[in-house]
């Protein structure tokens, strides 16, 4: 299988997604912009990812990791980072699969699942090593949570992906790794 990573200006447009994302979220968690920075997370896209962070299976792979590599921490303290892995070439498939799809409210939903997931397991709401009966009941959670914060968006073509992706899926693989 070809992977095809988004262009620059996709990346710019995966920002937008981002920001919305991080909007919807704050709004609904009740997480201001200072505790933000207690979500130890990165978004990252296909060119930026080691081998081992690329999947083939989901739009997105969430990694787990001890610390996150940049930050200095004393021996004594745990770091753990979540860093989404977005699979461009799963996600660039889907557009052109369902060419109705749009990039900017598909990587918007996406992204919102992803976060939504990241909050609950730095929450401690879910804990991110489950079963898989444990793991299919977060995914209705995330996915139902998911739908409502993104009914009130205002995003031409939303409603398409809404639509599309109705049926509860795995949006990502999860996996938990050793510090990067």
């Amino acid at each position: 299988m070809q992977r095809r990573a988004f262009s620059d200006n996709e990346i710019a447009v995966l920002g937008q997604s981002i920001e919305v994302s991080e909007d919807l979220i704050s709004d609904h968690f009740k997480i201001s912009t200072s505790q933000w920075q207690r979500y130890r997370y990165d978004i990252q896209s296909l060119k930026d990812l080691a081998e081992d962070e690329i999947t083939d299976l989901a739009f997105a792979q969430i990694r787990r990791y001890a610390r996150c590599p940049s930050e200095r921490l004393r021996g004594s303290e745990f770091g753990e980072y979540f860093k989404i892995c977005l699979q461009d070439h799963i996600i660039v498939r889907a557009l052109q699969r369902d060419p109705q799809i749009l990039f900017l409210p598909l990587t918007t939903y996406i992204v919102t699942h992803e976060l939504i997931h990241v909050v609950r397991f730095a929450r401690f709401l879910q804990r991110f090593e489950v079963s898989d009966r444990e793991r299919e009941a977060e995914e209705l959670v995330v996915h139902s949570l998911t739908r409502q914060l993104l009914r009130s968006v205002k995003m031409h073509g939303l409603v398409d992906v809404l639509e599309a992706f109705g049926e509860v899926g795995m949006m990502e693989t999860m996996v938990t790794a050793g510090t990067q």
